[in-house]
C-alpha cells in the first residue's frame, strides 16, 4: 500500500521492520513467560489444588463448567485474550477434562474452546470495562460512550443467548466436525 501511495521509503520500511520486531518480541516473551509460569504452577501443585477444589464442589459437572465460564467471563474484563489463553486456560483445561459431560476428549476440548471464544467476546462487550467500547471510542471520537454501550448491549444479549445455547446443545459446535470426519 505504501508503494502504491508513493509513501514507501527506506525510513518507513525500517520503522515498519523495527515495530514488527518489537511487537513480535513482546508476544513471544508473553508466550514463553506464560509457559514458564504454567510449568512452575503445575510443578508446585497449584493446578492440582484448583482441580481438586473445583471438582469437589457439590454441583453437577455442567454447573462446574458454568462456574468456569463465569470465571473466564470475569477475567475477560481486566485481561486481554492472550493472557487468558496462555495463563488461565492451562489451569482450567485439566478441570474440564475431568468433567463427565458425555463426550470424547477431542470433542470436549473443541466444545470448551468455542465456549471460551464466545465467552471472551461477550466479556469484551460488557461493562464495567468493555474494552471494545473504548477501542471504538478511539476510532470514532464523536460517538458518546452511552451510544456505544447502547449499541453493544443489544449485541451482548445475542452473545449471551448464543453462549447459553452452546452450553445446552453441544451439537451446535460438534455437528460439523462429526460430518467432516
Amino acid at each position: 500500500m505504501a508503494l502504491a501511495y508513493r509513501k514507501l521509503s527506506l525510513w518507513t520500511l525500517k520503522n515498519a521492520a523495527v515495530a514488527t520486531v518489537v511487537t513480535s518480541s513482546m508476544v513471544l516473551l508473553l508466550a514463553v513467560a506464560s509457559n514458564v509460569f504454567g510449568a512452575v504452577f503445575t510443578q508446585l501443585g497449584g493446578a492440582a489444588i484448583i482441580t481438586d477444589v473445583v471438582t469437589s464442589i457439590p454441583v453437577s459437572d455442567m454447573w462446574k463448567l458454568v462456574i468456569i465460564m463465569v470465571i473466564i467471563f470475569a477475567l475477560g474484563w481486566p485481561f486481554e485474550w492472550p493472557a487468558i489463553v496462555l495463563v488461565f486456560l492451562p489451569i482450567f483445561t485439566p478441570i474440564v477434562l475431568q468433567l463427565d459431560l458425555g463426550m470424547t476428549k477431542p470433542e470436549l476440548l473443541l466444545w470448551f474452546g468455542v465456549l471460551v471464544a464466545v465467552n471472551l467476546q461477550t466479556a469484551y462487550l460488557s461493562p464495567p470495562v468493555a474494552m471494545s467500547a473504548y477501542f471504538l471510542r478511539n476510532v470514532v471520537p464523536q460517538w458518546s460512550l452511552k451510544l456505544i454501550y447502547r449499541g453493544m448491549g443489544q449485541f451482548m444479549v445475542i452473545q449471551i443467548v448464543f453462549l447459553i445455547a452452546l452450553l445446552m446443545w453441544p451439537s451446535l459446535v460438534l455437528w460439523l466436525p462429526s460430518v467432516l470426519k
